[in-house]
């Protein structure tokens, strides 16, 4: 059977090399993404399964990085049940009517496979293109991430009515949180049924929190994404990730992923002296370094390398996503450096 590396890391197995993926692999920094992507929502695009295939694929036949990661978006549940949210180009997701009371959950009814059987067409399309040791993976936005466009209706610094609705609407807060729980857990679970072999649950913004409403209003809920998941699935490894969540990591770990997703402001070394020798980490090039140039981005790379000391448990990743103007011929620098360092 051929070495699958994101796996074998994943399961803290020495590795033929350091796996590397990377988040928003695919998408506008490719010249061939522009080339097929065309007009109108990306919504819209992901409807189309072998555009979204073809598109899937794209970086992992430039970059020959070790996972392929499903073109999506963490707000196709939303919108595939009608509850009427878009996203923007150029400012993100937006809700013409967010959702502030009980008729406006009573909007978002609960997800079924059906309504997303494009994404399902897409995966069973892309699990007869990747070769075996490329793992398709599933990925879903966390309940905190996506409740947080609902209930705002667009991109947020403040986050001020979904805090408002936490504070002094609680029930109606873990209602909505309850319902994303299930809706996260049936999308990312018709993938892994279809043969994506991973999966990451996104919680970019939960780093808006104080640890104690983390622990209040969201983490009894992400724990029910992945607890859901683990029992169905459970040999497949999920990975947690959030954006300026030092002050929260024990608490996503506790969630239950496999693998923990490490922004750039947080040292490998450090998280494992907090959480445990054989904490297995994703990360964490700083995404600037990537627009800095090849000479910024190898040291960086190199840095990261060091940091994670030879770990086996460690899958080579940026801080965030691919920023829209990274010099595609970086990102491929970079997984060709972070392959030879570190091949047995």
């Amino acid at each position: 059977m051929a070495a699958i590396p994101l796996l074998d890391a994943a399961a803290g197995r020495i590795t033929s090399h350091t796996p590397v993926w990377f988040m928003r692999q695919a998408g506008r920094s490719l010249p061939e993404y522009r080339a097929v992507r065309g007009a109108g929502s990306i919504l819209d695009a992901i409807k189309q399964p072998t555009l979204a295939a073809e598109i899937t694929l794209q970086p992992v036949r430039r970059y020959g990085v070790d996972a392929a990661v499903l073109y999506s978006d963490i707000v196709v549940p939303a919108h595939a049940v009608g509850f009427g949210i878009d996203v923007a180009p150029g400012t993100g997701p937006v809700a013409a009517e967010p959702l502030r009371s009980e008729a406006d959950l009573a909007r978002l009814r609960p997800l079924v496979e059906e309504d997303v059987d494009y994404v399902a067409a897409t995966v069973d399309l892309l699990v007869g293109e990747l070769p075996d040791s490329v793992p398709l993976l599933a990925f879903a936005g966390a309940p905190f991430t996506v409740a947080s466009y609902l209930v705002e209706g667009r991109p947020s610094r403040t986050y001020e009515h979904a805090k408002a609705m936490m504070h002094t609407a609680p029930e109606l807060w873990h209602r909505l949180m309850e319902r994303l729980a299930t809706s996260a857990a049936t999308f990312i679970g018709m993938q892994l049924a279809h043969g994506a072999r991973a999966f990451q649950l996104f919680d970019s913004w939960a780093g808006a929190l104080s640890r104690d409403e983390y622990d209040r209003f969201v983490l009894p809920h992400s724990r029910t994404v992945f607890a859901a998941l683990a029992e169905r699935f459970p040999d497949v490894p999920g990975i947690h990730f959030g954006i300026g969540c030092d002050h929260l990591l024990e608490s996503m770990l506790a969630a239950g992923p496999r693998i923990l997703g490490l922004d750039w402001r947080t040292p490998i070394a450090a998280a494992r002296r907090r959480m445990g020798a054989d904490l297995v980490v994703q990360g964490n090039l700083d995404p600037a370094l990537v627009l800095a140039g090849a000479e910024a981005a190898r040291a960086g790379t190199a840095a990261v390398l060091a940091d994670n000391g030879g770990h086996p448990g460690h899958v080579f990743n940026l801080g965030h996503g691919v920023q829209p103007t990274s010099d595609p011929g970086v990102l491929a620098a970079v997984v060709e450096q972070v392959h030879e360092a570190t091949r047995r």
